[in-house]
């Protein structure tokens, strides 16, 4: 089940983030943006969604309305969940709520050394549009186009 986060899990978010994210810390120099990102503001702000199974919050995204597109900010799945298909299910969801919101396109960012996360973005059918150095981060910007009505 995917709803929105609830107030009293910005704690577990967090944890989910930080586990999920950790290794990359010595790959770019510290921790990545997600890591920094402040959960009880994005719950109080409806950008934050979570993927349940069993009643236990596996995966999270956080998603921002934009002008033009819905930006999939971040999306993260517990360390043991992985590989189960959540992170999938999640995009999926995200790729929904765009078109559902009447949007054409969603987009999303990563780190320019997070270089795995860029072949499954490609290969989710999602392409580059710019590289930025953005809040002290170098950053791969990609989009998707989305047709059709949400599944």
């Amino acid at each position: 089940m995917i709803r929105l986060a609830r107030p009293d899990e910005a704690a577990t978010l967090r944890a989910i983030v930080h586990d999920a994210y950790r290794h990359y810390v010595p790959r770019i120099g510290k921790p990545p943006g997600p890591m920094q990102d402040d959960y009880a503001a994005r719950i109080a702000a409806g950008q934050a969604w979570v993927r349940e199974d069993g009643g236990r919050i596996m995966g999270l995204l956080v998603l921002e309305e934009r002008d033009d597109a819905y930006l999939l900010d971040n999306i993260a799945v517990r360390r043991e969940g992985q590989g189960r298909g959540y992170g999938r299910e999640l995009l999926r969801f995200a790729e929904d709520a765009a078109r559902a919101a009447g949007f054409q396109a969603i987009v999303l960012y990563t780190h320019v050394l997070m270089v795995e996360n860029q072949v499954l973005y490609r290969r989710l059918g999602y392409v580059e549009t710019g590289r930025v150095t953005e809040k002290g981060f170098e950053r791969v910007y990609m989009r998707k186009a989305l047709a059709g009505p949400a599944a």
